[in-house]
């Protein structure tokens, strides 16, 4: 595929990205809400699509398909637990929503913060998501430079392509904010699925039809169908894997800070329902992706390189290659938006404005469009080191910020939760994920992904009981959220005979 034809696609894309990102201003975003939620407005379809393109990232057609190549069909299972952990967002996404309305929260830490009645909590809880979430974006950045370097056989080189996408994400954060992220998001996934899954399908045509390629498989690749498979996974690795990523949607704030910007209960079942018809699909597609590649280039350096050299070969037609490579560096640019905007937003409210308290929402929000292109440069350097397989490495993120589900789930359901122990379970577990990590990440045989959860659990649950909860702020949050959803729930009948 010629390098010329790659650099049109891309700057077509950023043509079209960018009059969607201006079309979608609706007045200036002044105010925090406004850059950063969208003025909690966004409709179901557009915060489905979006939602799809944030989390669906470098993390699917590179780095699923990667680990799909590396370790077989345990990819597939290891995914699958990522579903089973979206059911949260049935039970704690309404919960967010309400609160959200009632008290105005911008950022998840806020929420916290406030549950808590505690300043210290939300500056913890925003400090530590950076510590994660900064190598989580070097990720994506990592597989825009894995892509452009593979399809293009070394001529874009890997530092060229992650400069490109750390420059195309500042830009399209600082259009409209959230609104001009979620509206450019919802063309990258559309563009992502369709493409995709027309490509998946050419390839196995190409490989002899779905026959033709497990038959090739199973001939001369029997582990890549058995699990535990060919050595990448085992019991202990796939539950290290697996348990971090059930959590996902509560414990990443770029994804659980989209709970407060749906318009209406309605928008976010809307929004729900639409990312898990859109995931199932992408998933399938990754990982019939990654066997693909496995089957016609058994022998790659790496196996992140899958994706890139699939649609680099006569496999594909180049047109479709682009368009596709094309959606993957689209959605990988999303996520990053969104980690850039939601850090921005914990630091600007949750640690600027609790250091200054007479910073007034103006300075907030010039404070997060300043501290925007730093989170981006970190994450640039990060990228530079080339570490590992995508998908580990996305996993390793989660595996730190579990630290906070625990006091999530605490601020919802358990009025006993003190800021003592969010703060100790916080703090604690974190400095512990990164010691094992520094360590070997092996305790008793069982990797971070396995103790994050356990270790954040015991602390803020211990720590709670020998500690006094500050019940006014726990009462006032529980009723918040009763009061709304009752309210909702009324509303509904009376809505429904008036149509």
């Amino acid at each position: 595929m010629s390098e010329s034809m790659i650099w049109w696609s891309i700057a077509l894309y950023i043509l079209a990205a960018t009059g969607i990102a201006v079309l979608s201003r609706q007045g200036a975003a002044d105010s925090m809400s406004g850059y950063f939620l969208g003025n909690r407005q966004m409709n179901g379809v557009v915060s489905a699509l979006s939602y799809s393109a944030t989390t669906y990232s470098a993390f699917m057609m590179v780095g699923l398909a990667g680990l799909t190549y590396a370790g077989g069909v345990g990819a597939l299972g290891f995914e699958i637990i990522y579903f089973a952990g979206v059911s949260l967002v049935a039970v704690f996404g309404p919960r967010f929503w309400a609160v959200g309305r009632k008290f105005g929260f911008v950022t998840p830490s806020e929420m916290l913060g406030h549950r808590y009645n505690s300043r210290h909590v939300a500056m913890a809880v925003s400090l530590a998501s950076c510590v994660f979430l900064i190598p989580y974006s070097a990720v994506q950045l990592a597989g825009v430079g894995y892509l452009l370097q593979g399809m293009t056989g070394g001529a874009i080189s890997f530092t060229t392509g992650i400069v490109l996408a750390t420059a195309i994400a500042i830009f399209f954060s600082y259009i409209a904010g959230i609104r001009s992220v979620m509206w450019t998001d919802s063309l990258q996934a559309l563009m992502m699925i369709v493409a995709s899954t027309l490509v998946a399908f050419l390839v196995v045509q190409g490989l002899g039809g779905f026959s033709g390629l497990f038959g090739t498989l199973e001939t001369e690749h029997p582990a890549s169908l058995s699990v535990p498979g060919s050595g990448v996974f085992s019991l202990v690795t796939f539950l290290g894997l697996s348990i971090p990523w059930f959590f996902f949607s509560l414990s990443n704030p770029q994804v659980s800070q989209r709970l407060f910007m749906p318009s209406s209960l309605r928008a976010m079942r809307q929004m729900l329902i639409g990312f898990l018809v859109f995931g199932l699909i992408y998933t399938l597609v990754s990982v019939l992706w990654g066997f693909s590649a496995l089957a016609a280039f058994p022998d790659l350096a790496r196996a992140d390189l899958a994706t890139p050299t699939l649609l680099a070969s006569n496999l594909v037609p180049p047109v479709l290659g682009v368009i596709v490579m094309v959606g993957i560096m689209a959605a990988a640019v999303s996520t990053i938006d969104s980690i850039m905007l939601t850090l921005a937003s914990m630091l600007s409210r949750d640690v600027y404005a609790n250091a200054k308290p007479e910073a007034n929402e103006k300075r907030q929000l010039l404070m997060g469009k300043i501290v925007i292109p730093v989170i981006a440069l970190l994450a640039l350097g990060f990228a530079e080191l080339q570490l590992d397989l995508i998908a580990v490495l996305s996993v390793a993120t989660s595996s730190g910020l579990v630290a906070v589900v625990p006091a999530i789930i605490g601020a919802f359901y358990w009025r006993r939760g003190t800021a003592a122990g969010a703060l100790a379970s916080v703090l604690g577990t974190s400095a512990f994920v990164l010691l094992m990590y520094a360590t070997g990440n092996s305790l008793l045989g069982l990797p971070a992904g396995v103790w994050g959860i356990v270790v954040a659990t015991l602390l803020f649950v211990s720590v709670s009981l020998v500690t006094t909860p500050h019940m006014p702020s726990a009462e006032a949050f529980l009723g918040a959220v009763d009061d709304e959803l009752g309210r909702r729930k009324q509303d509904a009948p009376a809505v429904s005979s008036r149509l």
